[in-house]
């Protein structure tokens, strides 16, 4: 969403960035013409009053939301604002999945709310078919009301900042190659797979596993890597800034994941030209990769098919130049394809 931001506002465009609550590791990087309205609410569905005000009090062209539950409040906003606005939500999971291994009661509401609120939006966009069909099934919408537009995850920044260094002593030259993970340390990216696949790995071949991100699953992980005996060849340094630096000079990058949307890590280790090993979850790796065209595809909690691609892939790299593919994920595209959509151009 900043990258898009930033994209409209470079295109000419008033840009406004609506928060429930203005917070967060990436608000230092709101692009400086972009302005921030912090809407001062806890919970996303307690900002709606102040988003009603808001719309009736600026009246802009047009709104993008994203994520399911800050859809829902845009809707409801557009709804009771009562001023013409173009409004289209954005969806970025497939969310019969995300629905169905929810730990939270109130987020089995969500289907039953998006059927009745979706259709009354001008657009759904979803980051991938797999996501568009899958909304189309369990949401009912009619296929004319959705478009797939690729996040915009590939920027001039991302490739200059992939060749910053780091200061890691695995990644420097002459040590032993370095698998990588990034993402939430949660159930859905399955980084368990990824730690017992590595094990696997380790007994016919030097390697260390370094996997970027926080979250509930620590301790989890941290046992298990324990368990394994792997304590000298895991590290879990936590979230970083710059994970593009770590892609770079990663030997494969790893997407483990149950279910996604549309993996933007893997995307990102593409346009890094990192070889790169995903599971064949619902929804995009097989969409990214073109079916297995720009790197191995393995089933989902597979640890055995999963270290033997990465043994193959660090044997013998990317079938191609990944960074190729991941140019049909770059920011120009997508800023022209939802200012279409928003009505702007």
């Amino acid at each position: 969403m900043l990258h898009l931001a930033r994209g409209f506002a470079e295109r000419g465009f008033a840009v406004d960035l609506m928060l429930a609550h203005a917070e967060g590791p990436y608000l230092k990087h709101v692009p400086s013409q972009v302005q921030v309205v912090d809407l001062g609410a806890k919970r996303v569905l307690l900002s709606l009053p102040r988003l009603v005000r808001y719309l009736q009090d600026v009246q802009p062209s047009a709104m993008l939301s994203a994520i399911d539950h800050a859809n829902l409040v845009a809707i409801l906003a557009c709804r009771w604002a009562r001023v013409p606005i173009r409004l289209v939500v954005s969806v970025h999971s497939t969310m019969s999945i995300a629905t169905r291994h929810a730990q939270q009661p109130q987020a089995r509401l969500i289907p039953i709310l998006a059927r009745w609120l979706y259709p009354q939006a001008h657009r759904v966009v979803s980051v991938s078919r797999g996501v568009a069909e899958d909304m189309v099934r369990f949401y009912k919408l009619p296929t004319e009301k959705v478009e797939v537009i690729y996040n915009p995850v590939v920027t001039p920044e991302l490739v200059t900042q992939s060749w910053e260094p780091v200061e890691h002593p695995w990644l420097a030259a002459g040590e032993p190659p370095v698998i990588l993970g990034v993402g939430r340390l949660t159930a859905p990216k399955d980084f368990v797979t990824l730690i017992r696949a590595f094990a696997r790995l380790r007994q016919h071949h030097e390697a260390r596993l370094i996997i970027l991100g926080e979250g509930e699953d620590r301790p989890i992980l941290e046992q298990l890597i324990g368990e394994l005996g792997l304590q000298a060849w895991v590290a879990l340094p936590g979230f970083v800034e710059n994970p593009y630096a770590w892609m770079r000079r990663a030997a494969v990058f790893v997407l483990s994941s149950r279910w996604e949307g549309l993996p933007t890590v893997l995307v990102e280790a593409m346009a890094c030209g990192t070889p790169v090993v995903s599971t064949d979850c619902p929804s995009g790796p097989r969409e990214i990769l073109e079916g297995g065209k720009w790197g191995k595809l393995v089933p989902v909690g597979d640890e055995a098919a999963l270290a033997e691609a990465i043994c193959q892939t660090l044997k013998e790299g990317a079938p191609r130049d990944p960074s190729i593919r991941a140019n049909d994920f770059s920011l120009e595209r997508a800023v022209e394809s939802y200012l279409m959509t928003l009505g702007l151009k």
